[in-house]
């Protein structure tokens, strides 16, 4: 019986993990600037692919995974100066904008390494308990989960860039005029999402098979968790991904994958439903 209830806890805690670092990016880019970012899924790619690469050329994973954190950051710096930042207040061109940039991404890996690319072996090994058996870089991308979460809050409460960042995001004109580069906070806090992809990607890099599309993977679940958790970045992601990794571990324990992927989108739905604004829209109006 232990073992099972510590299953069934160590698996909603292991999609917790998941949505958390799958979406944090988004939630960052979408969050405090309103840029809907669909080449997400494309960072994270990049992180993996980075990471693997870099894996393969013998450097440690640690250290790869931090590497593809920076190259995916230094690529969404390069691509908010050459594109991103003409598109602000535009939801759908930017939409439009970072889908061909996601397209183009895929496309050139494809080009690059192939429709596949030898992957890395999952470190960490097993440990049991009750006679079943966990992986143990599960516990590390749970810990990861609240690092990630953790460094957000403090970069953006804690460090005068996030106060500029966060002046910058309230109003533009008024911090400009204060003496804030605003032109840098935007390029900042959009390689700062872009690198959080990067590092989701080099995390789960030893867990999945590294394709083009790999960053399929994480957008939907990325999307889904940003919409649920509302406006707040860092409260709305976490109190959506501990809503929805509940509700799909709860429903897999009872009937299986399929019905958690259903009670996830179920979660969803009824969340959306009920509460416009998402899980912070309604702390906030309950606090007004």
């Amino acid at each position: 019986m232990l073992a099972e209830i510590f299953a069934f806890v160590f698996q909603a805690a292991d999609i917790v993990a998941f949505l958390i670092l799958a979406s944090c990016g988004l939630a960052v880019v979408y969050g405090m600037m309103g840029v809907i970012n669909l080449a997400h899924g494309e960072f994270v790619m990049c992180g993996a692919s980075v990471t693997v690469v870099a894996v393969h050329a013998g450097v440690p994973l640690p250290v790869a995974i931090l590497f593809a954190a920076l190259v995916a950051g230094l690529i969404g710096i390069v691509l908010e100066r050459l594109v991103v930042h003409r598109l602000y207040h535009r939801p759908l061109d930017s939409l439009v904008a970072t889908w061909g940039i996601s397209l183009i991404a895929t496309q050139g890996l494809l080009i690059v390494l192939g429709p596949t690319y030898p992957g890395i072996a999952t470190p960490q090994g097993n440990f049991t308990v009750g006679g079943l058996s966990f992986a143990t870089y599960r516990v590390v991308l749970m810990a990861a989960a609240v690092a990630v979460l953790t460094g957000i809050w403090f970069l953006f409460m804690r460090t005068r860039f996030g106060v500029h960042a966060r002046a910058t995001i309230e109003n533009a004109a008024m911090a400009r005029a204060l003496g804030v580069r605003t032109p840098r906070v935007y390029a900042i806090t959009f390689g700062f999402g872009c690198a959080l992809a990067g590092l989701t990607g080099g995390l789960y890099a030893p867990t999945l098979p590294i394709t083009p599309t790999v960053g399929a993977i994480f957008i939907v679940e990325g999307f889904l968790t940003v919409v649920v958790g509302g406006a707040d970045a860092l409260l709305g992601t976490a109190l959506a991904g501990v809503l929805l990794g509940t509700a799909s571990a709860t429903l897999t324990a009872w009937q299986g994958q399929i019905y958690g992927q259903i009670g996830l989108l179920a979660a969803v739905v009824i969340v959306v439903r009920l509460l416009p604004g998402g899980m912070t829209g309604w702390l906030l109006r309950r606090g007004n």
